[in-house]
């Protein structure tokens, strides 16, 4: 395998982790929204921050995600992180499929 390809892979293994990551934030965030936190704990605050632009995007572009006072955006990222993340592994494992088929490809045409 190329180096160019290895360092593919590692990114792309990374942008897995980060996303998996804002996964846990977004799932944290939502359970704190059942018992009303302190709004100036920094954690709190850190969580509002990360997850709300998201949010607010969300509630925008599809605004039946409120649904009797019950906000649904974090299970629509939610699903968008697995979703992508199914497709970034996805990728991996085709680009692993088509180097070792160049590479089979490249000794029978040349031995």
């Amino acid at each position: 395998m190329s180096y160019l390809m290895i360092v593919l892979v590692k990114f792309v293994q990374l942008v897995s982790i980060l996303l998996t990551g804002y996964m846990w934030v977004v799932i944290v965030s939502a359970l704190l929204s059942w018992v009303n936190p302190d709004p100036y704990n920094p954690i709190v605050r850190f969580l509002r921050n990360a997850t709300e632009p998201l949010y607010w995007r969300i509630r925008r572009w599809m605004p039946f995600v409120v649904v009797g006072g019950f906000d649904l955006s974090p299970i629509v990222v939610i699903f968008g992180v697995q979703i992508v993340t199914a497709l970034l592994d996805r990728l991996v494992i085709d680009m692993a499929m088509n180097a070792r088929m160049m590479g089979a490809l490249a000794s029978t045409l040349l031995g």
